[in-house]
């Protein structure tokens, strides 16, 4: 699917033939990538896809689920979706073409900068894990393949001094529905993932009858992933309660998320994303919790990491953000 396609008056071998942002365009079609089910980023992609397809007159808006932050800035680059949610750590190295981009990097641009996305190391009481060194010899999950959380993890468990090829006992590259249910049946010991909070994924397990969650401390680890990869990375704090049978604040290493575009979208329509997002924020709060933390106070160029996209800026500036 094309990134964002019109449809002129000439019908579709018409629209076939014309640039993507074709000036006489009667609809436009929008492809938002998401990410996994058992995260954040598709539920309140979804909600957003309903919000800008109902207000922008001629605009189908929709999400496609996919990986996650990598995968997504990849899928941008190759024209396959207009728009993505997406890790700032994951679009630094697309715009720098390094890592999963190198050699292929991507003319990524912030438009909005959104929640924070919380690392998350995910075990049970019964796993006998209390840091993070003790995943070594156990089965772990890091994350979906394409995902930020791969990515993430991976600086985590390099941080760690553990070697992610030959220290555990299995490795395996699943989501987090699919980590939940391995866990359940006894095939995994721990997983990683990265996201809003809270997320289903997580809060499944922790109401699952027999089972203690457990969320391992790591925030520690946060200097020395920064002093190599950049100041993208930040500690906080996930409180305890926030999952159930989680008695203990959960200190771990969090990154901004942000909405993000092509260079070449044109500045009209990401101005008019912009004002329905904007002014339907309190509608995505409805639709999860993390749409409460879409806060002008967070649309700062440090925490974007990123260019903005020129109508962005002026857009966040014309509200009265101190970018």
């Amino acid at each position: 699917m094309t990134g964002l396609t019109r449809r002129s008056a000439f019908g579709l071998a018409a629209a076939t033939l014309a640039a993507p942002w074709a000036a006489r365009a009667e609809a436009t079609q929008l492809a938002i990538a998401t990410g996994t089910t058992g995260g954040v980023y598709y539920p309140l992609g979804g909600g957003l896809a309903n919000l800008l397809s109902r207000n922008i007159p001629g605009m189908s808006a929709t999400v496609e689920v996919t990986g996650g932050s990598v995968a997504n800035n990849q899928l941008l680059g190759a024209g396959r979706v207009g728009m993505i949610f997406t890790q700032v750590d994951a679009s630094v190295d697309a715009v720098n073409g390094q890592d999963r981009f190198r050699g292929r990097p991507v003319k990524v641009r912030a438009i909005a900068v959104l929640y924070t996305n919380r690392m998350q190391v995910v075990t049970t009481a019964a796993a006998g894990i209390t840091k993070l060194t003790d995943l070594k010899g156990k089965r772990v999950s890091t994350g979906a393949p394409g995902s930020a959380t791969e990515v993430m993890a991976f600086r985590l468990i390099e941080a760690a001094g553990l070697d992610r090829d030959k220290d555990f006992r299995a490795r395996e590259r699943l989501s987090p529905a699919e980590s939940t249910n391995a866990i359940k049946d006894g095939k995994l010991d721990a997983y990683f993932f990265v996201s809003g909070v809270p997320t289903s994924a997580i809060t499944d397990l922790g109401a699952s009858p027999g089972i203690t969650l457990k969320m391992i401390d790591h925030a520690e680890y946060v200097p020395k992933i920064t002093e190599k990869y950049g100041p993208v990375y930040f500690p906080e704090v996930i409180p305890a309660g926030t999952y159930p049978g989680q008695t203990t604040d959960n200190h771990q290493m969090s990154v901004a998320n942000i909405l993000a575009v092509l260079d070449t979208m044109p500045n009209e329509l990401v101005t008019k994303i912009l004002e329905v997002t904007w002014n339907g924020r309190q509608e995505l709060a409805q639709v999860h919790a993390e749409g409460r933390n879409f806060t002008l106070d967070k649309q700062k160029t440090a925490a974007a990491g990123v260019p903005w996209h020129p109508a962005a800026e002026a857009f966040w500036k014309a509200q009265g953000a101190t970018l």
